[in-house]
């Protein structure tokens, strides 16, 4: 720590503001002297903790705390840079030297042209255009600025990366974004942002903000579930690097009725395991709108998924028949227990893994088959080839034509009570599985005279009794409600 007489001034908020600082980024924790050298010390502690040389101590008195016993350090304030508003940074990103271009002559064949009548052209007036993305990551940014004047000079962006600025707390980048009416998404990896005291007062400025990246911001999933107020139209969150320690632990996840189409987890190849919810057994999906089998291959990088319910989705396989579906499911998931509620037997495992070879061996076979089967394949099936290991090779004698459909292998054995008219007897069914739930509701009314819009409908299956499952959508089959032969269905009305 040497001896600077140069002073600048330092802002009178600085305490816990960010700052740049030999291309590092940190947080102001300390304003003040440092006995016994003189003139204003700043204390920071360092995004980046190797940077730093201490804990906030020196010389035997403590003048901060901070995490890493190595993470701190004084600096003079003349080393650091508290940042610009947004606009000089968008002016510093997408700057034009205005008086360089008016200043060149253009030739067209013989004739030179003159910029005239455009000599009054200013930067804004060229940024006020429609600009739909601005990248600002790596920026010094620190906040809106004057009022009003983001939204006079970029109007139009729907996409904006804030990554490593400095911007301090929510509100600042609430401040931003409530100018911005068209912003879709932000990115604000590897920033530090204070957590604001009233999320749910900065839902205006993000009403419209679908996707949101906060990647590498020290945040634990409680305080991600603090700011979620602020982002009542999130459709896309990305919180990967974080201290998210909670969900190590997390067994049972129900995410039913969700409205969820697509799970990825990036961070493992296919068929390997995902280092994300290590503990997770348990994890219900029911009535979402998945409809890809990449989805459940996604699943299969869980490594302790053992309990798996995914009722009412789309996932059919080739020959539209339900139980084949499940076999899929079965096959896919190879440490599964229970699906849908149901125990799965040593027998059913068996089947279903021996189906699945023998459904998707022609595929295999032209893949290139034992010798080498294409990464396209192995994308698709990531299990297969363990099946291949686990029961042998297949031979083409084996393979399993698909079925032509049968509406004789598609009827269901469906049992109607009537829970609340005691003298009713139960009414036997065969229906096909492809039928809607309009078109029972028709049936049902020509059984009982009872109005089909005054029915109300829910189901229990076999093996599982305990659970009621709701029939709501009546354009629906019952085929997309995962009703299978054997099941009851309850039957009510007001």
């Amino acid at each position: 720590m040497g001896v600077d007489q140069t002073e600048p001034e330092v802002p009178a908020n600085a305490l816990g503001r960010r700052v740049s600082c030999g291309g590092e980024r940190a947080t102001v924790r300390y304003v003040g002297p440092v006995p016994p050298t003189a003139g204003l010390w700043l204390g920071l502690e360092w995004d980046n903790p190797e940077r730093g040389k201490h804990d906030g101590s020196h010389e035997g008195v403590r003048y901060f705390t901070c995490r890493h016993p190595k993470g701190a350090s004084f600096v003079r304030p003349a080393k650091v840079s508290f940042g610009v508003d947004y606009l000089t940074a968008v002016q510093q990103a997408y700057e034009i030297n205005t008086e360089e271009v008016l200043s060149e002559e253009i030739s067209i064949s013989s004739k030179k042209l003159e910029w005239e009548g455009i000599k009054e052209l200013a930067v804004s007036d060229i940024m006020k255009q429609s600009l739909p993305t601005a990248l600002l990551s790596r920026s010094e940014v620190n906040g809106a600025g004057a009022e009003g004047e983001i939204r006079k000079t970029t109007p139009n962006i729907q996409w904006l990366d804030l990554s490593r600025t400095l911007l301090s707390c929510w509100e600042d980048l609430a401040a931003i974004a409530q100018q911005l009416d068209h912003l879709k998404g932000i990115q604000l990896n590897y920033n530090r942002l204070c957590l604001p005291s009233d999320p749910s007062a900065h839902c205006q400025a993000f009403s419209s903000l679908r996707v949101l990246a906060l990647n590498g911001c020290d945040l634990t999933w409680p305080q991600i579930l603090e700011c979620a107020p602020m982002w009542p139209q999130l459709e896309e969150l990305c919180a990967e690097e974080n201290n998210i320690t909670e969900l190590q632990r997390l067994e049972q996840l129900n995410l039913s009725s969700t409205g969820l189409s697509v799970i990825r987890f990036d961070d493992a190849a296919p068929g390997s395991q995902t280092a994300m919810f290590p503990a997770l057994k348990n994890l219900s999906l029911d009535h979402n709108n998945i409809s890809e089998w990449c989805v459940v291959d996604e699943l299969a990088k869980l490594p302790s998924l053992v309990q798996f319910s995914c009722r009412g989705n789309r996932l059919v396989s080739s020959d539209g028949n339900l139980k084949t579906a499940n076999q899929m499911l079965i096959a896919k998931l190879g440490k599964l227990v229970i699906l849908n509620s149901c125990k799965i037997q040593p027998e059913d495992r068996r089947g279903a893994e021996l189906d699945y070879i023998k459904m998707f061996g022609e595929q295999w076979l032209k893949a290139g088959g034992q010798s080498q089967s294409s990464t396209e394949f192995n994308c698709q099936h990531p299990r297969y080839q363990s099946l291949i290991d686990k029961y042998g090779a297949i031979e083409e004698g084996e393979l399993k034509k698909p079925e032509p459909f049968a509406l004789k292998n598609q009827l269901l054995k469906i049992t109607f009570v009537f829970p609340d008219d005691a003298d009713r007897k139960p009414i036997e069914k065969k229906l096909p599985a492809s039928m809607l739930v309009q078109k029972v509701k028709g049936l049902l009314y020509r059984l009982l005279k009872v109005p089909a819009t005054d029915l109300r409908l829910t189901y229990t299956i076999l093996a599982y009794l305990c659970a009621r499952f709701e029939i709501t959508g009546d354009l629906k089959s019952l085929q997309f409600y995962s009703i299978e032969d054997g099941d009851r269905v309850l039957v009510r009305w007001a």
